[in-house]
């Protein structure tokens, strides 16, 4: 099941990557959306949690959700801002986009060792390490998607 959520999650980025350069907000939300979502069914499944460890994970999970989103609205905004000047990026545009992602890469860091703490004391550590193993994948599928359609610095 979770190679048939990484397809699903894939082709979606695939869809998601291509239209995050020209659609508009509401599209992309649709998509973000239905990320979530996938995210969140297969959290759900590869986790087997029991109903004690769901009912103490999903609160915790929702905060560090709401916070995560913050730092990816502003890693699009640098790939929306980026499209639309791709034919006019200059040096300093680029020195500050490239400066803006590695904050938000530091700030990300500083998230997750903020809730590792968090989830392992709703969840026991191996469990609270498997979904950090789960999230990084998905992270990382994410990211290998976007990273792919972008094109390079000209």
């Amino acid at each position: 099941m979770i190679r048939k959520c990484i397809l699903l999650l894939s082709l979606l980025l695939v869809v998601f990557a291509g239209s995050a350069v020209y659609a508009q907000d509401a599209v992309i939300e649709m998509f973000r959306s239905d990320l979530r979502a996938e995210r969140i069914a297969l959290i759900n499944e590869e986790m087997q949690f029991t109903d004690e460890e769901a009912s103490r994970f999903w609160p915790v999970y929702r905060k560090y959700e709401k916070e995560l989103r913050k730092i990816n609205n502003a890693r699009l905004k640098i790939i929306t801002e980026y499209a639309e000047d791709y034919f006019d990026v200059t040096d300093d545009v680029a020195s500050g986009m490239m400066k803006k992602s590695i904050e938000l890469n530091i700030k990300e860091a500083y998230l997750k060792k903020k809730y590792f703490r968090e989830f392992n004391w709703v969840l026991p550590t191996t469990k609270a390490v498997k979904f950090y193993q789960l999230e990084n994948l998905i992270d990382l599928l994410i990211r290998v998607q976007i990273s792919a359609e972008l094109p390079f610095v000209e």
